[in-house]
């Protein structure tokens, strides 16, 4: 199977290079200053799971995209999926599969749009992870997982070889028969943890610690769960009760990666992850008080970013 990863920057990079480390066919498509850099430091991963230095692994630049991939693994920010599909359409063939790892849901309507619905698969990923300034992968804990699958929910011959590719790199990775289910229960996590730290601008236990912090937190969960169930995506109930303990946990130093990008003056994917289950739940006529509030605040930063 040929394996195009499109970037190779935290996410990417690192299950990429996992399945590189494996002896999988995997080409990175990057831009012209990560080619350099690892063409002459290489692709390194630092991680709990065992350090790897892959020395010159295999990169294209979108001008010299001349020929079609088995899989397109996308893992690039909400914003600059209009770029990064410029970037890699030249891979895409009549057999191709798009593996997604973006956070919510609005990424599927475009890539169906681009390339028809059937060349696009469900996917989401769980792993704390980023890029250093020496532009080394760090894992920053041990968890780790990757899940995927058919949005109809068959198993097909093509998931199961991705799967056999994504086993060798032993980061988790694991077909599912209910993956726009995960989609969306991880989505009502992140929402309401993102919502909740950003309009806050504080961990978790700090919230919790101030008067009304519980029912602020527990407030944004429900919310976020409505606009799930009104699509027809209730939470399920291990679901609800493990998300609930992570977000009531006392002294808890857990942020949303959003938190940490507004803390570093960086863009961020308030229309995505918040904006877009706003206006679903407006089209279900879900009352959304809080949610909206946080969007006013991300919003705001956005307009003072400039």
């Amino acid at each position: 199977m040929r394996i195009l990863v499109v970037g190779a920057g935290a996410i990417g990079g690192y299950f990429g290079g996992r399945m590189l480390q494996a002896g999988r066919d995997v080409t990175f498509l990057v831009r012209p200053r990560r080619a350099s850099e690892l063409a002459s430091a290489g692709l390194v991963i630092k991680s709990p799971s065992g350090d790897v230095t892959l020395t010159a692994p295999p990169t294209v630049q979108a001008d010299k995209l001349d020929k079609t991939f088995d899989l397109v693994l996308l893992s690039c920010k909400a914003f600059d999926l209009d770029d990064a599909i410029k970037s890699f359409a030249p891979a895409v063939g009549p057999k191709t599969a798009i593996l997604p790892l973006l956070n919510g849901m609005r990424h599927l309507d475009v890539l169906d749009r681009r390339f028809g619905a059937p060349a696009v698969l469900g996917g989401l990923c769980a792993i704390a992870v980023t890029l250093n300034e020496q532009r080394e992968i760090v894992q920053l804990a041990p968890m780790q997982s990757l899940g995927f699958g058919e949005r109809d929910g068959k198993v097909s011959d093509r998931v199961e070889a991705i799967a056999d590719a994504m086993a060798s790199g032993k980061f988790g990775a694991a077909a599912s028969k209910q993956v726009i289910q995960d989609m969306w229960e991880k989505w009502v996590f992140l929402a309401s943890l993102a919502a909740s730290t950003c309009t806050m601008r504080a961990p978790i236990g700090h919230i919790l610690a101030a008067p009304g912090g519980r029912d602020f937190i527990l407030g944004m969960l429900d919310e976020c769960s409505a606009v799930a169930s009104s699509e027809g995506h209730r939470p399920t109930g291990p679901f609800f009760e493990r998300v609930r303990g992570l977000l009531t946990a006392e002294g808890s130093p857990l942020t949303a990666s959003m938190f940490r990008d507004v803390k570093a003056g960086l863009k961020v994917e308030a229309d995505h992850i918040i904006g877009d289950l706003i206006a679903r739940g407006d089209a279900a006529k879900v009352p959304l008080p809080k949610l909206k509030i946080a969007y006013t605040h991300l919003k705001t930063y956005e307009n003072q970013r400039g």
